[in-house]
């Protein structure tokens, strides 16, 4: 038997894909919603597998700190050197190896970021990034 829950995280933040030859080269922002599916073989003694709070404090601080209210950039975007005066915070920089921040991008940056914070005993099993309310990345974790 196994047993999965899924934790719902929501955050805004800005993007814009380089070379995209559609609306999605210039700036613009989502209202971006990350489900975290993680499974165990087994319950703990209080019956759970994971205390919800647990995957809202370690993955959804991350996500305030690097994502939330924030741009999300490529490494290569010439954004990234642009000072605005009234933004306190450093634009994102998506990593080399998964360069535009596409839905499906964030999902896996944030898949490895989810499966490097989890206590051993749990293991994701999904990560779905919602990039509007109609569109979605998905991601069946396989460990890498």
């Amino acid at each position: 038997m196994s047993i999965t829950v899924t934790r719902i995280l929501e955050f805004d933040a800005a993007h814009r894909l380089l070379d995209h030859k559609g609306k999605c080269r210039f700036l613009h922002g989502h209202r971006y919603k990350a489900e975290i599916e993680v499974y165990c073989p087994e319950l703990d003694d209080q019956g759970m597998i994971v205390d919800f709070s647990f995957i809202k404090e370690k993955i959804g601080g991350w996500i305030d700190q690097n994502w939330d209210h924030n741009t999300i950039l490529h490494p290569g975007d010439d954004l990234r050197y642009t000072q605005f005066l009234w933004i306190e915070k450093a634009p994102y920089i998506m990593p080399v190896d998964h360069p535009n921040p596409t839905a499906e991008n964030l999902a896996i940056v944030l898949a490895n970021i989810v499966a490097l914070n989890l206590p051993h005993q749990l293991q994701l099993d999904k990560l779905t990034i919602w990039e509007t309310p109609n569109c979605k990345a998905c991601l069946d974790y396989d460990g890498g």
